[in-house]
């Protein structure tokens, strides 16, 4: 897909329905932490179903991938030496989209 634009987010701003079709208004977070809009999302609201559960399907094997990766460490039953360390896992994987 090297023809297609990257928008990178970590929230969301807003979301509407509008004549069948969902706008999602999606943020970035500034310096200070306040929120600014990326971009937009626009679904058809039928199609909001499937791409919800495709969203929950990979936030299930992100999950699962990061308890492999603390089974994996060794000494996983101390403490974590700070916040996230223990959501610690490999940098990059790929999953499939089923």
């Amino acid at each position: 897909m090297p023809d297609q634009p990257t928008v990178f987010a970590d929230g969301i701003l807003d979301a509407s329905v509008n004549f069948g079709v969902a706008r999602l208004t999606l943020a970035q977070t500034k310096a200070d932490g306040s929120p600014a809009a990326c971009g937009q999302l626009v679904i058809p609201v039928v199609q909001l179903p499937a791409f919800t559960n495709g969203l929950l399907t990979l936030l299930k094997q992100i999950d699962a991938k990061v308890k492999q990766s603390q089974a994996q460490q060794p000494g996983n039953a101390a403490p974590a030496a700070s916040p996230g360390e223990a959501d610690a896992m490999p940098g990059a994987f790929r999953f499939s989209g089923s």
